[in-house]
């Protein structure tokens, strides 16, 4: 009784250890010439040239997996210098930075054709780290940060640059 016990427990810590390594904040980034978000026929923010993140986040999420992806994506050289090279970020180019927040990065679609959402944040997780993510990001880019509203069924009408669409992941920290 007292091994069963005891193989219970050190197989529910491996469960939780092994879950919480697969759990990160994830970021879909898109170099845009222009984007808009609309809510309630409402043109809520808007920017030219510059960054388009959707932000998925999940409930372990810390503010580790914030500094690492609000200093990734402020670095990410993918803006072309005077030689057609992806090798200036957007504070080179001065551009601007639109942040949404989509629970539907983390869409489980192992079972049937309707996608699960479990992965993702509640909003009582999600909003705190949404907010914090969107001031740091502020903070070190120097310059203001437009967003969408959280939770809001939102109108996003963009035009993707080049295109240039990358997935970054806080758990695949390179």
């Amino acid at each position: 009784m007292k091994v069963d016990f005891h193989k219970n427990y050190l197989q529910n810590l491996l469960l939780i250890t092994y879950s919480s390594l697969l759990l990160s904040m994830r970021a879909v980034i898109q170099r845009v010439t222009h984007v808009s978000v609309t809510i309630d026929g409402q043109l809520k923010s808007e920017i030219k040239s510059g960054l388009l993140v959707l932000l998925g986040i999940e409930e372990n999420d810390t503010q580790q997996d914030i500094d690492w992806l609000v200093k990734k994506i402020i670095q990410m050289r993918i803006f072309s210098d005077a030689d057609g090279k992806m090798n200036l970020s957007v504070q080179d180019i001065n551009g601007d930075i639109l942040v949404i927040s989509q629970f539907t990065l983390f869409a489980s679609t192992k079972k049937g054709n309707r996608p699960g959402f479990t992965r993702s944040a509640r909003p009582d997780t999600a909003i705190p780290l949404y907010e914090q993510f969107l001031s740091d990001m502020q903070t070190q880019f120097g310059k203001e940060i437009y967003s969408g509203a959280f939770g809001a069924d939102m109108k996003v009408e963009l035009l993707n640059d080049g295109p240039v669409t990358i997935i970054i992941d806080s758990r695949n920290m390179e």
